[in-house]
């Protein structure tokens, strides 16, 4: 694969950063005294997504820093890994916490946490409620992903454009919450426009479900269909197959003689803004570092608790990528890692990055940037409901409104039910 190189290096750098990033809590100023053990079973997604699975392991290494823990990673290479890799660290007796990556997990965690009632697990996007011994770390990716749509719609409009789209990984109920998210988000956009210009919009919402998290030929070749469609701006929901869509776009955008959007790629779950300067406008940050991290920060301090733990705009769980947030990423890396990732983009200098990543974000007028922030007030002020489509059913009743208004009567539907 051409961009497996890319994919090392930009792996690298993201772990590089882990030591130094001072993103999740506030600075250590004494080794702490607390010793123990913590374990993290990622997904067959695996490492090197630089987004969903990757932000799990920042959280915990930087627990495993803070804490004086010791951070044991296992990797599922098929789903019938998941049951006897929990299991087999669960008999060890070893483990103040075991962390499962993602929803596919939830059944496995479900039988081991039976089995071991004195362990104390930790899922990622999994619903497990009622066991004393898991916290689900659920995120409000619903919130989220409606700042993307207003971004992307707002967009689009502006440009004369009706098509924006969203590549995504395997059809899960968690995956539904962002695809319900970004269609209410766009549906604003359509009403927002209109009350600013007087002008009707019609913007499509072009969808694509690849059925992986680790193929990024499958990211790239369904980005290309939706830029061939008309997309322009192009949502990556898939993990590491959402890095092909980086270079569909990228290879778009090159074959129309430019450097920089539009159209652009959004990225997702940490800020990738970084991978592709020009081309990425901003990502929807979905912050399982900061989930994982509270999860094993309670066993730390005895305030243990099973049960849900969500996170949405308001507990800055989720929310639009900004500069300072790639800046602070780039920042924490060791020098010869930044020599690196400047040499493979073709820059000179950290300011010369910085400043084209400004552009990228000046290519879109302010009142646009100003139009998702007041739509995040509103939905942090529970002035405005973003509906979290979790099943089939609901997706489909999102899919199939006609305002962003029905889409929130549905979700206060759903919420009395």
């Amino acid at each position: 694969m051409k961009n497996r190189g890319l994919t090392v290096l930009l792996v690298g750098i993201l772990l590089f950063s882990v030591a130094a990033s001072g993103c999740i809590g506030g600075e250590t100023t004494s080794t702490p005294q607390y010793e123990g053990k913590i374990a993290l079973v990622y997904d067959v997604g695996g490492r090197g997504d630089l987004s969903f699975n990757d932000m799990a392991y920042l959280g915990a290494s930087k627990a495993a820093k803070d804490f004086n823990l010791e951070l044991k990673e296992v990797q599922s290479n098929s789903e019938s890994d998941y049951l006897p890799n929990l299991r087999s660290l669960a008999q060890k007796g070893d483990y103040d916490l075991i962390i499962a990556v993602g929803f596919m997990m939830e059944d496995a965690v479900k039988q081991v946490a039976e089995e071991f009632p004195d362990q104390k697990f930790a899922i990622v996007d999994g619903y497990i409620p009622d066991k004393p011994n898991v916290v689900s770390i659920l995120f409000k990716e619903n919130e989220g992903s409606a700042l993307i749509g207003a971004l992307a719609g707002l967009i689009a409009a502006n440009d004369g454009k009706d098509k924006v789209g969203a590549v995504l990984g395997v059809e899960i109920p968690p995956l539904y919450k962002f695809e319900g998210g970004y269609m209410f988000g766009v549906a604003w956009a359509e009403d927002y426009y209109k009350q600013k210009t007087g002008k009707d919009v019609d913007i499509k919402v072009l969808y694509t479900y690849t059925g992986a998290f680790n193929d990024p030929a499958k990211g790239k070749t369904a980005a290309q269909a939706q830029l061939g469609q008309g997309a322009w701006v192009i949502y990556q929901i898939a993990g590491a197959t959402g890095l092909g869509v980086f270079d569909a776009v990228y290879e778009y955008l090159q074959s129309q003689g430019k450097d920089m959007g539009p159209p652009f790629a959004v990225g997702v779950d940490s800020a990738q803004d970084w991978i592709k300067p020009g081309v990425i406008i901003a990502s929807m940050m979905k912050r399982v570092d900061v989930g994982v991290y509270k999860a094993v920060e309670s066993v730390v301090k005895g305030t243990w608790k099973g049960g849900v733990m969500e996170l949405g705009l308001k507990e800055d769980g989720v929310g639009v990528s900004s500069i300072d947030d790639v800046k602070e990423m780039f920042n924490s890396l060791p020098e010869d890692a930044k020599e690196q990732k400047l040499k493979e983009l073709g820059l000179n200098s950290e300011d010369e990055l910085f400043a084209k990543l400004e552009e990228t974000r000046n290519q879109v007028p302010d009142w646009i940037w100003q139009a998702v922030s007041e739509l995040e007030e509103k939905i942090k002020s529970g002035e405005i409901k973003v509906p979290m489509a979790t099943t089939k059913d609901q997706i489909e009743a999102i899919r199939n409104a006609e305002t962003w208004q029905e889409m929130e009567e549905l979700a206060k539907e759903w919420e009395s039910s």
